[in-house]
This record gives C-alpha cells, structure tokens and sequence, in this order.
C-alpha cells in the first residue's frame, strides 16, 4: 500500500506536536536551579525591564536593577510585566546572586505575535502606545502600515505614525509619502514626520512619548534604533544600515529591553515587535481593525455576506462613492487571503 500523501496543513500540525514534545523534553531534562528562600529578601512589586531567555532584569520601585530566575510555573515573562518578586539579600560584595520572580500581575495589554509553530507569542506587556516608524526605504506599503494597525486596534494600544528619514525625501518621495499618508490621516490615526539625522520632528515625537509606555514596531533598516538614540544618546542602541545587495534593513536589536524616558514614560526596544503575521485571527476579527470598515458590515443586504461578490454589499458601495478608501478595502481582502485555513472557515 502507498504511502498516503500528507496535506501541507496536515504536515504542518505534525511537526507542531514533534517540537511541542521536544521542548517538554528539554524542559524536563534542563531544569532551572532557584536559590533557596533563605538567601531571598521579602516579596516585592517590580517590573521586567530586560529579557534574557531563562532570566530577567528586575526594576524594584526604588529604581535598582535586579537579574531574577523565575519559577517554572509562571506563564512567559515579556518586558513590561508588572511582577512580584524576591531580591537576593544582600552578601557582601557577591554580584552573581539572582532574585526569583513569583508572580506577575494582571496585564492591561499585551502585545502577541504567532511563532513558526502557530502559537501565539507575547512579546511585551502593559503597552499604552506603539510606533509605528516607516521610511522612503526600505519601500513601505499600506499594506505593511494596516498590519500594523491591525495588530494595534485589535491589542487595544494606541497607534503612532511616525515618517522617519525625513531628510532623504526629494519632491518625488514627498509626493508619494502625502498619498500614504493621506490614507490614515482623516480616519483620526496621528501621523508625524521625523528625521534622526536632522532632528527634523524630534520634539513633536518626544512630546508624544511623555508619559507613556511605548513600543517602537516597523520593519528593519526603517531606523527604529537610530530615532531612540536621537531622542535618548544614553541608550546607545546598536543601529546598522541598509544591506548594499538587498536595499534591506539588518536587524540590530537583539534583546528586548525597557527604556526609561528622560521626560517621562518608558520605551520598550524588542526584536520580537519587528514585523506583524495576521494570519492566526479570523477575519471577523480582522474586519474588526479596520475601524471604518467594521461599522459597515452591519449594513449589507445580505446577513452572511462575505463582501466579496454580493449584491447589496454596503463595504463596496461605500467604496465606490469614496467614503472609504478603496486601497485600504483592497488590503483588507489581500490579508483576509492569507488568514489561517481554519481562522477563515470560523469566520
């Protein structure tokens, strides 16, 4: 009898499982050594400033820095987690003593993203506003933008635009950057210009980032790092430029980590916010980030309509008579098309 022919779906939740039961194995064979309770101080409120795989960096209230194991029953640690933890005591001059992290606080957002295997990842907690930072190069395109607003709308965190590289624009690249633009500017989502050689827009940029936790998103070599340098030199992120061969950003951030603002608020620099895949949420949920398209939906003749070829359907009618924009419809449908098989069939 012939081998039967596996799906690619079908392959793909094999080897979902075959890495799920070997990072159970690795897990069970590489346990995490806590020090015991009598080398650790009283339980206290802090929060992770710092990720570094098996253990985190600590920011007590009074602003020290301490690296922490955490215990294994905790769900996954992100930068912004507000937490309970236990300091090492104090033992001289020993710099190598950890603390343990014993529980973390109920998040009011968190920011997630699928990992190769399907599973949803948080990559940072408590976040109030993410920047969205594009360039002239690499390219950028609206459909890069609205997953990025998508992935906002639906986390429930406030969107930033933020044009960088300002002082690369020519007539030309002005010309094509307004027609972007304008396609967020009336739906109310806040669009600045900024340049992080000229300081061109830096004290608008900063004056928004007083007072709130912030992430920086975008995809690499649009100069993420570079703005954070320009707006905190004590940073010193590590920035690269553009690959010669590709015209692509090389990705510089390599652990995630909590900046305090010198004016106030916090940024969190993480390589996991790089780039947003959609394709785990259902398109209902997707139709739910397009916040002119959502209230639309409601209205079509038809209670089932799929907006696709329907007559009566009130999304394309609205396009047609610009009271909303076609390109943002036509990304709409473009990300819907590579939604998950099993995301779309619950929609």
């Amino acid at each position: 009898m012939s081998k039967r022919k596996l799906t690619r779906r079908q392959q793909w939740r094999i080897d979902k499982v075959q890495q799920e039961r070997l990072a159970r194995a690795q897990r069970k064979s590489a346990p995490v050594e806590l020090p015991p309770d009598s080398l650790l101080d009283v339980e206290q409120p802090g929060r992770v400033v710092t990720h570094y795989g098996k253990q985190v960096v600590i920011e007590d209230a009074a602003g020290k820095r301490v690296r922490c194991h955490f215990r294994a029953t905790l769900e996954q640690l992100v930068v912004g987690d507000r937490v309970l933890f236990q300091p090492p005591l104090a033992r001289g001059d020993d710099q190598d003593s950890l603390g343990v992290v014993t529980a973390i606080e109920p998040r009011s957002t968190v920011l997630k993203r699928p990992d190769p295997y399907g599973n949803l990842k948080p990559v940072a907690a408590n976040v109030e506003q993410m920047v969205i930072v594009f360039a002239p190069l690499p390219t950028p395109s609206s459909v890069l933008l609205d997953r990025y607003l998508v992935a906002s709308e639906l986390s429930g965190i406030a969107p930033l635009l933020v044009l960088n590289k300002a002082d690369l624009l020519d007539d030309d690249g002005q010309q094509r950057m307004d027609q972007l633009t304008s396609l967020y500017r009336p739906l109310g989502y806040p669009v600045l210009t900024a340049s992080a050689v000229d300081a061109r827009g830096l004290d608008a940029l900063r004056a928004a980032l007083v007072g709130k936790t912030s992430v920086f998103v975008g995809q690499s070599g649009v100069g993420k790092s570079s703005l954070i340098n320009a707006l905190m030199p004590q940073a010193a992120l590590a920035t690269a430029d553009l690959s010669s061969q590709s015209g692509l950003g090389q990705h510089t951030t390599v652990t995630a980590q909590l900046l305090p603002f010198p004016d106030g608020g916090d940024l969190i620099d993480s390589p996991g916010v790089r780039e947003f895949g959609l394709w785990h949420i259902s398109e209902e949920e997707l139709l739910r980030g397009y916040t002119e398209l959502a209230p639309l939906a409601g209205e079509c003749r038809f209670r089932n309509c799929s907006h696709r070829h329907e007559p009566g359907c009130a999304l394309h009618a609205a396009a047609a008579d610009g009271r909303i924009s076609q390109e943002r419809l036509d990304n709409f449908f473009h990300i819907a098309d590579t939604l998950d098989e099993d995301a779309r069939e619950r929609y």
